[in-house]
């Protein structure tokens, strides 16, 4: 009777990952990356550094998306391959050299590997985060050709500009003010986020930059309410085994009652 009940052992409820947006971030790790116009803790640090802190923390929360990490310089390459994998996007970004991929900036090769990477898919929002602190200076690709590319596959394109406005450098004279950004193409930048209903961000300080993240968390929000299931093991084997196991029981006893009685009748009288 236990069997054909069917029984089955229902597990804890599971989360599935979510597969609804691909987000892409670009990151200039150019030469102009390594000047030290951005403050924590009172302690001037290079902009590179400011943002593998605060990207971290951005890749950290995006739980449900399939997060990849492209890198730049005088070339583009793609460090980190989509995926839910958010610890390794993280470690990837941590690990980011300046130098690595050249001196110069390539804003549209960037820009290129990413809808290259993103065109092919068709479940949900694509988006890419590219941050940089100058010019384009050694593309094959025009950013603003690049751009056409990502609005015709409808990938969004939201544009950061890092670097302060100011900071002090010591000459023959004393300390002087310095424009540290005044490289930074900011119309171009503007123009690429505007034409695939992206936004363009000023980052001058690390705080900053933490609040554009929390902004774009808010115009790109997660999914958190995934689909669930609850894993589920038929437990049919189990009566099945003790009834085998009853059977046998029950016919060794009825052979052995049977020998036994045999051997009495065979007894002489």
């Amino acid at each position: 009777m236990c069997a054909l009940a069917r029984p089955h052992w229902i597990g804890e409820p599971i989360l599935l990952p979510q597969s609804g947006r691909d987000l892409l971030l670009a990151v200039d790790i150019s030469g102009s990356m390594r000047v030290e116009d951005m403050v924590i803790a009172n302690q001037a640090v290079r902009r590179i550094d400011a943002v593998r802190d605060i990207g971290a923390e951005f890749i950290e929360r995006r739980e449900g998306d399939r997060v990849g990490l492209i890198l730049f310089g005088s070339r583009a390459y793609m460090q980190s391959p989509l995926s839910f994998d958010r610890d390794t996007v993280k470690q990837f970004l941590s690990e980011a050299q300046i130098g690595f991929a050249g001196s110069e900036t390539a804003i549209g090769d960037a820009l290129g590997l990413a809808v290259k990477r993103l065109r092919d898919k068709e479940d949900g929002d694509r988006v890419v985060i590219l941050l940089t602190d100058g010019q384009d200076t050694a593309s094959s690709v025009d950013p603003l050709d690049a751009t056409a590319l990502a609005a015709n596959y409808g990938v969004k394109v939201y544009t950061i500009g890092i670097g302060a406005d100011e900071m002090l450098v010591p000459s023959l004279f004393g300390n002087r003010r310095v424009n540290p950004s005044a490289e930074l193409d900011e119309e171009t930048l503007s123009a690429m986020a505007e034409s695939t209903g992206g936004r363009y961000f000023r980052a001058r300080s690390p705080e900053e930059l933490a609040k554009i993240y929390d902004l774009l968390d808010l115009l790109e929000p997660t999914q958190t309410d995934g689909a669930t299931y609850r894993p589920q093991q038929s437990m049919l084997h189990w009566p099945l085994g003790v009834a085998w196991l009853l059977s046998v029981i029950w016919l060794l006893r009825q052979s052995n009652l049977q020998a036994a009685l045999k051997g009495d009748a065979n007894e002489p009288a």
